[in-house]
């Protein structure tokens, strides 16, 4: 088992887990947390795949599905047992960003063979499960929270576009792009790292308006 195959497991895992953990602060039953942890799990990956107009990659090969599952159960049993349940969701969910920020790339560079098309991809596998998850859960959309997010994917793929047209080994790369998101996101998390916001001004009335 290669890395890539070990991130896109580990992502799905992860992800999913942090479904759950939605989940369950919401205190609903199993069907509910298997649902959550499934479309967190393999909801970015899947809109990556229709976009690329590939085939989706877990229904060929069904293992995602039971690793969504297995990791919602999981959590259905243990996750009265952590402390702070939205404080690990955030930092599962930063693992998960930074595997699946490599995992698109990496497959968006594959069959485009763009660079562009590739950090998109990474960008987009990374955030949208996370987003679902929020919007179902009615949670804090990770997209308004104040720390960095979105740039830690682009970050991630970025570094791993860069490496793999540099020549670096797959290995290189690849550690290097998961490496380069989870400290951005982690920086974030742990540091309160954010980009300075748009500052509004009072909007001029119509009749003021030359």
């Amino acid at each position: 088992m290669n890395l890539v195959t070990i991130l896109d497991y580990a992502g799905v895992a992860v992800f999913a887990a942090t479904g759950a953990l939605a989940a369950s602060r919401k205190q609903v039953d199993i069907i509910g947390f298997l649902f959550l942890a499934g479309v967190t799990g393999i909801g970015g990956g899947t809109f990556r795949d229709l976009i690329l107009n590939t085939p989706v990659f877990w229904i060929g090969n069904h293992d995602y599905v039971l690793v969504c599952a297995a990791s919602a159960i999981l959590v259905f049993f243990t996750a009265h047992r952590v402390e702070s349940r939205y404080k690990l969701l955030l930092w599962l969910d930063a693992v998960g960003l930074a595997a699946f920020a490599v995992m698109g790339a990496v497959k968006g560079l594959a069959i485009t063979g763009s660079p562009v098309v590739a950090i998109i991809m990474g960008m987009l596998t990374a955030t949208f499960g996370g987003i679902l998850r929020d919007l179902l859960a009615g949670e804090p959309s990770v997209l308004l929270r104040p720390e960095v997010y979105v740039t830690a994917a682009l970050a991630g793929a970025g570094v791993y576009t860069i490496c793999d047209l540099a020549g670096l080994a797959p290995i290189v790369s690849q550690l290097g792009g998961f490496v380069v998101a989870l400290a951005v996101r982690g920086g974030a998390l742990r540091f309160g790292w954010r980009i300075p916001v748009y500052k509004s001004r009072p909007g001029r009335r119509p009749e003021d308006i030359p």
